[in-house]
Parts: C-alpha cells; sequence; structure tokens
C-alpha cells in the first residue's frame, strides 16, 4: 500500500489479489502442486497488477476506481475458479502453514525469514534506487517529473505489478497462518493496510512517506487491535477505529498542505 500511495495512489485490490493466490496455492495442491500453485498464482497477481497499473497509468484511471474495479474482477474469476474446484477439494497445503504459523526455535515466527528480506528491499529500494527516487518525484510533482523525462506510466505500471506481487505473498502467509483457503479470506485487511501507513507517516496525497513508517504504523495497529481483542470489543469496533484514524489524519494532511 505504501508504494502505491507515495505516488498519490491506492490500492484496494490487494486484499482481493492476496486471498486469491492464497486460495489458488490451495486449490493446486492437489494437482500440479505447491511451487506451481505458487507459480501460477504469483503470475495471476501480475496480470492484475500489470492491467490495473495500465489503467492508471496509460488510461488516466483514478487509482481509487481503477483498483477497486480489478478487486472486483479478481475476485469474480476467484469465484468462478472455486466453483470448479468444489469435486478437488482445498486444503492450505503444509509448506504454507509451516512459513505462516510456526516459529523458528520457539522464538522467531518463520514469516519473518520471508518479511525481513522484502522490507530489507523496499528500504533500500525506496531510499538508494533511481525508481524509488522516481516514485516520490511523480507523487510530489507529476507534471515536474513528466517534464524532467520521466514516463510517468512506466514507474504507476510497474509500481502496481509489484504491489499485486507482494500482495499475492502476502496471501501465501496469511493462508498459512490461519490455515483457512477463501476467496475473501484478506479482504478485510485492506483498509488496516492503508491505516499502518497513514500512521506512519506517508502522506495520502503522495511525495512524502517511507516503507520504515508503515511498518511501525503496523505494529501500533497491531498493539491496539490486540488490546481491544482483550478487551472483548468486535472487530466492527476495530474497523471503525482504523477508519477514523483514517479520516483524521487525512483531513489533518489535507489542512497542512492547504496552509502550506
Amino acid at each position: 500500500q505504501t508504494i502505491a500511495m507515495l505516488t498519490g495512489g491506492i490500492d484496494l485490490s490487494v486484499g482481493a489479489v492476496a486471498s486469491m493466490s492464497g486460495f489458488l496455492v490451495s486449490t493446486l495442491v492437489n494437482g500440479p502442486g505447491v511451487e506451481a500453485g505458487i507459480v501460477a498464482a504469483l503470475i495471476a497477481a501480475a496480470i492484475a497488477g500489470l492491467v490495473t497499473g495500465l489503467g492508471v497509468g496509460v488510461f488516466r484511471v483514478h487509482p481509487l476506481i481503477m483498483t477497486l474495479a480489478m478487486s472486483l474482477v479478481v475476485l469474480g474469476l476467484a469465484n468462478v475458479w472455486q466453483i470448479q474446484m468444489v469435486q478437488t477439494g482445498v486444503g492450505v497445503p503444509e509448506g504454507l502453514r509451516q512459513v505462516g504459523s510456526e516459529s523458528f526455535l520457539d522464538i522467531f515466527p518463520n514469516s519473518l525469514f520471508v518479511f525481513v528480506p522484502v522490507a530489507i528491499v523496499l528500504l533500500v529500494g525506496l531510499r538508494r534506487t533511481g525508481y524509488g527516487r522516481l516514485l516520490f518525484a511523480v507523487g510530489d510533482n507529476p507534471v515536474a517529473a513528466r517534464l524532467s523525462g520521466a514516463r510517468s506510466w512506466q514507474v504507476l505500471t510497474l509500481l502496481y505489478v509489484i504491489s499485486a506481487v507482494m500482495a499475492a505473498i502476502a496471501g501465501f502467509l496469511y493462508a498459512g497462518l490461519t490455515n483457512v483457503a477463501s476467496v475473501t479470506l484478506v479482504a478485510s485487511e485492506v483498509l488496516p493496510s492503508v491505516a499502518a501507513a497513514v500512521i506512519g507517516g506517508t502522506s495520502i496525497l503522495g511525495g512524502r512517506g517511507g516503507y520504515g513508517g508503515t511498518i511501525v504504523g503496523a505494529l501500533i495497529l497491531t498493539v491496539v487491535a490486540s488490546l481491544l481483542s482483550s478487551l472483548g470489543y468486535p472487530e466492527a469496533v476495530r474497523q471503525v477505529l482504523f477508519g477514523s484514524i483514517i479520516i483524521a489524519v487525512a483531513a489533518a494532511y489535507t489542512r497542512v498542505t492547504a496552509e502550506g
């Protein structure tokens, strides 16, 4: 979500793509195998991201509309696939369960061995590479970026491909963590992903922020969610709280920008 917001956009399709990816792997475990399922899911996610990126970058469809539409398309296709796969059975692969829910030496979650390398690549890539700087430039001032020679459509297209592939990886881990294969498994996590980026300092207007802040924001939300759960509050309260946080921070950003 962070990299999309850096350009002034948003990716509402990540929940559907993540759910589809985890579900696709789980349906192929009894046929082609886990490895083939992972490859197929990553390719499907990349195609979804490519279509989204072309829609936003080339045809100038607003990211909110384009990603919402892609979310519905992916969900629809996943439901069609679910109907076809009823007879073959669905089961989360043992490998995903080990990575998603088990721990190394009963201390470190195995998922950290996936998350840490991805986080390092993002942290370094956003600050130390030309593409990372282009993301900030397009988000801060797209007109100036275009006049300076940046091909904004290429930047945006690649951005949504990366976002979709990362969503697929998250879907694998989430399926392994919950031991559930569902076409809507991660749908409820879209709002928290936006809230984590906003709390971490990523501007919804683009051009400011970073993945390090998003990690901190996610940790804060995790603590808050755990606290609400321990106090016996339902899931609806968590969603209301996260939505309120986004509204409050968005209003603050808008006011600061207007005064600046």
